[in-house]
């Protein structure tokens, strides 16, 4: 299977996803979750789907035992919108890079407010 067959596949599963959580889950702990991205395995038998949501460490393990919790009726759905020879199982995963860009710039953010007058960085 080729890389834009795997990448446009993947942008459709994004698409779908987030409308599904919009529209029909009524899950109170899938509010506020965003699919950050998606990735097909070559074979399109699984989608590694990446997602976050505001609130801290009890905050993600809840939101991902809701969204595995729905993920048998996020495949039949995806499924019957999408126009696949098969529907991937999904295989949900949280994305800590939002997390990892925050402490990255607070960490910048602090060299600066430490740097000496006068002196470059």
């Amino acid at each position: 299977m080729g890389k834009k067959y795997q990448k446009r596949a993947a942008d459709l599963i994004q698409t779908h996803l987030t409308d599904l959580l919009q529209k029909q889950v009524n899950d109170p702990r899938l509010q506020m979750l965003t699919i950050t991205g998606v990735e097909v395995t070559p074979d399109a038998t699984r989608a590694h789907v990446y997602f976050t949501a505001l609130g801290g460490s009890e905050r993600q393990t809840e939101a991902l035992a809701a969204i595995q919790s729905a993920a048998g009726f996020l495949r039949r759905e995806l499924g019957r919108r999408l126009r696949l020879r098969n529907t991937p199982e999904l295989v949900f995963h949280w994305d800590a890079s939002i997390e990892r860009g925050e402490r990255i710039a607070s960490l910048i953010d602090r060299l600066r407010a430490e740097e000496l007058p006068g002196d470059p960085l």
